[in-house]
């Protein structure tokens, strides 16, 4: 358990730098959004696509992993989404606390401390959770929102979700790299090594543009939030290693690759769809915030019980 805990220990004091720098205004909110955008568009997609590039989708495409990841997530998003409609929220509100719940840091955080920490051979899983938080939970939180308000679905909606996929640039380079791959194209020299500069940039701008985000958001309805910080760390993972291991009957190895992904704090881009629909995004910075410092143990404690650092 120490032994993991001092190996994630130097992601979360980049995110500690990052806080700080955030906290004494070194870096501002709008130079931390700059960094976001290079890290998202840019250092990640170079990453994402040159993992890709390298794997066939037959490795990849696993519906037994997908399954297991759906079905469990699914459950925690309407455990999450009842208790919200039981408090009296109305539907947005519970969409908003419902994805608090479920959808995780995969992108900034989960792909550099998880490929580093369990092997290379978690890519494959990892890029599948990815895609899943993006096609299924991050389509369904903009139905169920933008429906809920024009009362009904409608043509425009379901254009709405289909340009946003299109648009996401880490749909666009794992797909991009799964078409590389499968055309069996090699990728030239100096392509990897420019790849290879840029993507070696997404851990740490990511993770400082993490900790720079959460010193601009702040720690209002802390009940709220423990509890969707409680359902993403403690009872997500858990629904997933359920499913994974004892209903799916899926490997150690690649069990304790979706259990530690889904054991990740609430993504930032939570809030920001909060935000831009005006839903709550108090409660969505909160947990965004709660999640990642109390992360720093649960984390660590989830890929300790997993099988540690090691590869498969």
């Amino acid at each position: 358990m120490l032994a993991i805990f001092l190996k994630t220990l130097p992601f979360f004091a980049l995110i500690g730098l990052g806080y700080w720098a955030g906290r004494v205004r070194f870096f501002s909110e709008e130079a931390t959004a700059s960094l976001t955008k290079f890290v998202f568009y840019f250092a990640l997609s170079a990453m994402l696509f040159r993992f890709a590039a390298r794997l066939s989708l037959d490795e990849v495409l696993d519906w037994s992993i997908v399954g297991a990841y759906l079905g469990a997530t699914m459950a925690v998003y309407l455990l999450v989404t009842a208790v919200a409609l039981l408090r009296g929220r109305g539907l947005e509100e519970a969409a908003v606390e419902a994805q608090c719940g479920v959808v995780g840091n995969v992108g900034f955080l989960g792909v550099p401390m998880l490929v580093l920490l369990l092997g290379e051979a978690a890519i494959g899983p990892v890029m599948l959770v990815i895609s899943t938080d993006l096609i299924v939970f991050g389509s369904l939180i903009v139905i169920l929102i933008t429906g809920s308000r024009d009362g009904r679905m409608s043509p425009r909606v379901l254009r709405t979700v289909g340009l946003g996929l299109l648009r996401n640039p880490m749909i666009v380079s794992i797909v991009a790299g799964l078409v590389w791959s499968s055309l069996s194209l090699p990728v030239p020299g100096p392509f990897d090594e420019f790849l290879s500069i840029l993507g070696a940039a997404a851990t740490p701008g990511a993770l400082f543009a993490i900790g720079a985000s959460l010193a601009f958001k702040s720690a209002e309805r802390l009940s709220v939030a423990a509890w969707l910080s409680f359902a993403k760390l403690v009872l997500h993972p858990a629904a997933v290693a359920v499913a994974a291991m004892l209903i799916v009957g899926l490997d150690s190895y690649t069990a304790g690759v979706m259990i530690s992904a889904a054991a990740l704090p609430v993504a930032g881009n939570v809030y920001i769809i909060a935000q831009h629909y005006r839903v709550a995004p108090q409660r969505a910075s909160a947990s965004i915030l709660i999640s990642t410092v109390a992360s720093i143990v649960t984390l660590s404690v989830v890929i300790a019980l997993v099988g540690g650092a090691g590869g498969p």
